[in-house]
């Protein structure tokens, strides 16, 4: 059906129209049907899952899709079987901190400006000490009945069912009517329904689930593979490139990653430059690699030293708890890396069946039952006993795996995203520009903001154009090397507006700004957004401010029924305007498009900054443990679950990236300064291991200047098209917003 719906391109005579992920790339019979890309005899899969004899459930089947394949594919699997037989599967969204204070301070009648304040500065997932957040964020306030109402309200609501939703891509297939069986109702899309089961259910009373997966990335190489072609002629299939190519492995090795799939991440990169992977295999193991479970069972840290030491002296020979697990943890070095790993050490360490295995498997998950492990505990280690291993072995095997807890990827799953991670570096090493301008095409998506993505395009030589109504189109595209951001980036501007503009343009290019407001059907305020993004500076002398002033005086075109009847042009000369400043100019591009391709922030601020303030530059020639301070844009933020409380930084000045380490004490201290100021100034000790510098943040602060500019309302600039903010147009108002990742609790 996906072959069906995907339509032709350059990239889909080529590609897969979908490819598998998770367990049932292990699978055989997927492999042969075409469900799955990636071969399990070859690769040496772990079939268990499917070729085992105690088999009490149907394993899922998970299929990735690019975008716009999914969204026509899911509609289709419902006429195919029938909407009596086929369903999507339901959620049930539950209250956390944030949502409960949002909804709660609503009802409660609290500003607000207040209640957002308070969202803000409450963890997300965590639901602890939300009466001492919203106390730092609001104050005395709280001290209110209807603050003190609406803490007590969203501790008691805690993990409370909020919502129904719909589950990411799981469907339902029946051989009976569906309504024989479970509730169903119409879906929010139409031509679609939802039963109101979760997946823990469908999978109680049977169903066969299937994940219909939309992959931002699939959709990436789609776009980049299809820009290739139309640039240069050339069709890439990239089942089909090298898989051994030296510029790509040097360049993963060194952490050249943004924007690849996987292994862009702040973590993987500091990773990569320590495990320094070499093939496909290497690769299987590093995307698995940063996962709460490898991290919580002590596996990376064994990995990384083995691998140093193999490197160092190929005759190593890597230790194992027992002579049994050799087999097994073989390709990893002696460490549980994978989910099928803590069944393969079960059977063969503990002498478990291939379902007691599963079992265990599934009792570590996050619904574990304590009984059901200390059952399995006792099981587990007087099987190893018997096998040979000592009581101290194998109770220390069996604190692996469960430290493991099953939060990670099987095997065929890091097969299939290290494949797709070796294609996306591939094709970011041999066509950048193509591929830069298909993750912009695809935003959102990814670890980094379209801002940072296109900052390190141009470090690397990548020129990327602004936006030009004479010649872009509504998506990015590449024009002689460099990337031309489309007219669709503009905030505010339709998608009709710009099919309108484009047309218009292709039977006679816009000759002036007059001219372009008479003939174009594109609404007034879409005009004035593109002037305001640079888009019109090409048909004005003086830039924005010519180009709206002209607009402001320009007679439209009128619609009617046949088209666009003109409008008699005016003859005015523009006045004399002042040209935009370069910070003037830097709040605009955020305002209209969120990237700015000339000044950076930082670089602005720079003079103006303390002398002891260094760049991302200069920190490469400081040494190991010297006190530092550094200044920076926000760009992500992570605090996950496995690291004790540590929230990770990533800073970008105008030369490069920084990353901050904040400890637990520091992050309480600068509590609100860590989560929401886009702009700060840090101090700390510079860290430098193996290749990867880090600054250990003794304080943290927001970047104030007396002098930060103002965007002040003019008469001639409509304030809308830059400045979401109600209070203040300044540059916080209209900065990216930083990613935020990390589950707490």
């Amino acid at each position: 059906m996906a072959a069906e719906v995907r339509g032709a391109s350059a990239a889909r005579a080529v590609l897969p129209p979908g490819r598998g992920r998770g367990s049932s790339v292990s699978s055989i019979v997927c492999y042969l049907t075409g469900l799955s890309h990636i071969d399990p005899v070859e690769n040496d899969l772990f079939l268990g899952r499917f070729l085992n004899e105690e088999l009490s459930a149907l394993p899922d089947i998970d299929l990735d899709f690019p975008r716009d394949i999914r969204e026509v594919l899911i509609p289709r699997v419902h006429g195919r079987y029938g909407h009596d037989r086929s369903g999507l599967v339901a959620a049930f969204a539950t209250y956390h901190s944030r949502s409960a204070i949002r909804d709660f301070g609503k009802v409660l009648g609290i500003p607000a400006g207040e209640v957002e304040r308070a969202a803000r500065s409450a963890e997300p997932w965590g639901d602890d000490d939300v009466e001492r957040h919203v106390g730092q964020a609001i104050g005395r306030r709280t001290d209110s009945p209807r603050w003190k109402a609406l803490v007590r309200l969203v501790q008691d609501a805690s993990h409370l069912p909020r919502h129904q939703t719909q589950h990411p891509g799981g469907m339902v297939i029946s051989t009976q009517p569906l309504n024989r069986i479970c509730p169903i109702q119409p879906a929010a899309m139409d031509g679609r329904q939802m039963v109101q089961w979760d997946k823990e259910s469908c999978a109680d009373v049977g169903f066969l689930k299937i994940d219909l997966l939309g992959l931002g990335m699939l959709s990436a190489v789609e776009r980049c593979v299809d820009e290739i072609a139309r640039v240069r002629d050339e069709t890439i299939d990239l089942s089909r490139i090298d898989w051994d190519d030296k510029q790509v492995y040097s360049e993963i090795q060194a952490a050249e990653t943004m924007g690849v799939f996987q292994i862009e991440s702040r973590a993987q990169m500091q990773m990569l430059k320590r495990t320094l992977p070499e093939s496909l295999d290497d690769l299987t193991v590093q995307v698995a690699l940063v996962r709460p479970g490898p991290i919580q069972g002590g596996a990376v840290h064994p990995y990384i030293e083995r691998r140093k030491a193999l490197r160092a002296d190929p005759t190593y020979r890597v230790p194992y708890e027992h002579p049994s697990l050799e087999p097994v943890l073989k390709d990893t070095l002696g460490a549980i890396v994978f989910q099928d790993q803590v069944i393969e050490v079960a059977m063969a360490f503990a002498g478990f069946t291939p379902g007691e295995a599963e079992g265990l498997r599934r009792a570590m998950s996050k619904k574990r039952s304590e009984a059901a492990m200390r059952s399995f505990a006792e099981k587990f280690v007087a099987g190893a006993v018997s096998r040979g291993a000592s009581q101290e072995v194998a109770e220390r095997v069996y604190d692996q795996i469960v430290g493991f807890s099953g939060f990670g990827f099987p095997k065929a799953h890091s097969a299939a995203f290290g494949l797709l991670a070796y294609q996306s570096t591939w094709l970011r090493v041999h066509f950048p520009a193509e591929f830069l301008c298909a993750l912009l095409n695809e935003q959102p998506m990814g670890f980094y903001p379209p801002d940072t993505l296109v900052h390190e395009a141009q470090r690397r030589g990548i020129e990327v154009l602004a936006p030009d109504i004479r010649v872009s189109v509504a998506d990015c595209r590449t024009e002689a090397g460099a990337v031309r951001v489309g007219l669709g980036y503009v905030k505010g501007v339709s998608g009709d507006d710009v099919r309108a503009l484009v047309e218009e343009r292709e039977r006679a290019p816009f000759g002036s700004v007059e001219d372009l407001a008479a003939r174009c059907r594109a609404r007034a305020d879409s005009l004035e957004r593109l002037a305001w993004a640079g888009a019109l500076d090409g048909l004005v002398e003086d830039g924005r401010r010519e180009a709206l002033w002209r607009l402001g005086v320009a007679a439209p075109g009128v619609r009617v029924v046949d088209g666009t009847q003109l409008a008699l042009p005016i003859d005015v000369s523009a006045p004399e305007l002042d040209e935009l400043t370069p910070w003037e100019r830097l709040l605009a591009d955020y305002g209209s498009t969120n990237v700015t391709l000339r000044d950076h922030p930082i670089g602005l601020m720079r003079p103006s900054l303390d002398a002891h303030v260094l760049s991302s530059e200069a920190l490469e020639r400081c040494r190991d443990g010297e006190l530092v301070r550094v200044a920076g844009m926000v760009v992500a933020r992570q605090r996950p679950a496995t690291a004790n409380g540590i929230t990770f930084m990533l800073l970008e000045d105008e030369l490069g990236t920084i990353n901050l380490i904040v400890p637990v004490k520091i992050y309480e201290r600068h509590r609100l300064v860590v989560r929401s100021e886009p702009l700060v100034i840090a101090d700390g000790k510079l860290e430098r291991r193996e290749g990867v510098t880090n600054i250990l943040v003794s304080s943290l602060r927001r970047l104030d200047r007396p002098d930060l500019p103002v965007g002040e309302v003019r008469h001639i600039e409509p304030r809308r098209v830059w400045s979401n903010d109600e209070d203040t147009g300044n540059l916080r108002s209209v900065v990216p917003a930083a990613h935020s990742f990390g589950r707490r609790g």
